[in-house]
């Protein structure tokens, strides 16, 4: 029996529709070998980073949207790669400008920016890229 901790892949965006659709998307690809977690905004998500860290629960991924209330994407993507480096960290957005997608590249790691509407196999594509570097 493997003793590895759970991993998780935790999506934040402030449109219920565009995180149902991001969950079963992951899911139908990559079946349970990760738990998946969903927020409207920072906020909540900084409450489930808590909780998962608490848990023993390893947060291998985050695809965060850049324009959502409170926090802004990028913001928020600066703050968690400075608590949790080795997280990989993608923006999925429709209008994040080119400050914003520098900042996270330059002070987040950011792995990906992917422009909504999203095709599943860019999505898809990229996550796996992010993983293979991860356990290079």
């Amino acid at each position: 029996m493997s003793k590895n901790p759970k991993q998780l892949i935790l999506c934040v965006d402030d449109e219920k529709v565009v995180l149902n659709s991001l969950r079963q998307q992951l899911q139908n690809f990559f079946g349970n070998k990760y738990d998946y977690e969903i927020a409207e905004n920072a906020e909540e998500a900084w409450e489930i980073i808590t909780d998962l860290e608490n848990e023993n629960i390893e947060m291998v991924l985050i695809i965060s949207d850049w324009l959502m209330p409170g926090k802004k994407g990028d913001e928020f993507l600066v703050e968690l790669h400075k608590k949790y480096p080795k997280t990989i960290t993608m923006m999925l957005t429709g209008h994040a400008d080119d400050n914003a997608i520098e900042n996270a590249k330059e002070n987040a790691n950011l792995f990906a920016c992917i422009r909504k509407p999203w095709s599943k196999e860019e999505l898809i594509e990229n996550i796996q890229k992010a993983f293979e570097k991860l356990h290079q």
